[in-house]
């Protein structure tokens, strides 16, 4: 099938959600689909060779059969028209599958089938004529996470199909083999993986900081040698400065590592934090909550044991067998935390358990719910 693939936050943007748009896109290369990725503005050779390589760093895997072409949504040509209604109507009947992840608006298409994956939250409703006639147009709608979806079916009084949860593949499996060996590796380190931004659900690594130091007065004996290594991009320089001057002076560490020195640094560390949401309610402000939280499960494919929060679709990250880890306070984090550094029988058990969970993640499970989407 001729399959297009459209996201408004493709080629701006490097995170989650892009992970989880070219995972769809490699995916549907492997079943043997001719696969388009639709970029808003001109796309030449030049272009596409950019927009590959910059994607291709950040995934750590090959975009080779996956084509990359124009969308006529929005013309950034000073000097052209903009494409008229009928034109990108048009456009999109060539295709047997566009899938369209959205953010939060919509337009009318022509494809054989029409898919739109919902990745945020969405509180606004729809509830006007046109809006309802958009939304019926995309016959298939899928979610990141059963919060998205719970959170999008009632604000929008529409049925999400399904929910298609991103895929992990981390660079190592680990098997009753090798497992007991990286476990006897670990360091003394807790790790964060996120960008550092302040807006919307931001990452929270303020709050990291803050907690990790009143740990370490809290507990000087039980902390001794242990470490925070906070990892991500910067996306907000002002927010960035100010967690490394809350940082100075303790052992923490800031970084930006490659594709391949970020899954070492999941294999080294011992414990994973998250605190995206910290201090909102779910229900009140949905959008400042980790909408799946694709760091976490890296981290539990490689034995890192997750305390994190417990809202958002976190909750449903690290499953049952793992929700005594989950948090709301920082005192919780702090108690939950030390019990597993003082205890390193339980903190192996848990890794295991971790890595158990996160499975339920992997390739094979993505990739039929995506065949029965399209």
């Amino acid at each position: 099938m001729k399959i297009c693939l459209y996201s408004p936050y493709v080629p701006q943007h490097l995170g989650g959600g892009e992970k989880y748009f070219f995972d769809v896109a490699k995916t549907l290369v492997e079943l043997g689909h001719d696969v388009s990725v639709a970029a808003v503005g001109e796309v030449d050779e030049q272009i596409t060779e950019k927009i590959k390589t910059k994607y291709e760093a950040f995934l750590g895997f090959s975009l080779d059969g996956v084509h990359f072409i124009s969308a006529p949504f929005t013309n950034h040509a000073a000097d052209a028209e903009p494409p008229s209604f009928w034109q990108k109507l048009m456009w999109t009947k060539r295709w047997d599958v566009l899938y369209y992840v959205t953010d939060g608006s919509f337009f009318f298409s022509l494809a054989k089938k029409n898919i739109v994956h919902i990745q945020i939250p969405f509180t606004a409703p729809k509830n006007g004529l046109l809006e309802r006639i958009k939304l019926f147009n995309w016959s298939v709608k899928t979610s990141n996470s059963e919060f998205t979806k719970k959170i999008v079916e009632k604000a929008w009084q529409t049925k999400i199909q399904f929910v298609h949860q991103p895929m992990i593949e981390p660079p190592l499996q680990l098997t009753e083999s090798n497992l007991p060996q990286i476990l006897a590796e670990k360091k003394k380190m807790i790790l964060h993986v996120g960008r550092f931004f302040s807006h919307l659900h931001t990452k929270k690594q303020d709050v990291l900081v803050e907690i990790f130091r009143q740990m370490l007065e809290k507990y000087p004996v039980e902390t001794k040698g242990w470490e925070l290594v906070l990892i991500g991009s910067v996306d907000d320089q002002k927010y960035y400065a100010a967690v490394q001057e809350a940082a100075r002076g303790l052992p923490i560490r800031l970084l930006q590592p490659n594709h391949h020195e970020l899954w070492q640094y999941y294999q080294a560390a011992s414990i994973y934090w998250h605190a995206t949401g910290f201090g909102s309610d779910e229900m009140a402000e949905p959008a400042k909550m980790e909408h799946f939280g694709i760091s976490t499960v890296e981290a539990m494919s490689m034995g890192c044991v997750p305390v994190v929060i417990g809202q958002g679709g976190q909750v449903e990250v690290v499953g049952e067998k793992l929700k005594d880890l989950l948090w709301k306070s920082s005192a919780e984090c702090i108690t939950k935390t030390i019990s597993l550094i003082k205890d390193s029988k339980l903190r192996a058990q848990k890794a295991v358990l971790a890595v158990e969970q996160s499975h339920v993640f992997g390739k094979a499970q993505f990739q039929k719910t995506l065949v029965k989407m399209i």
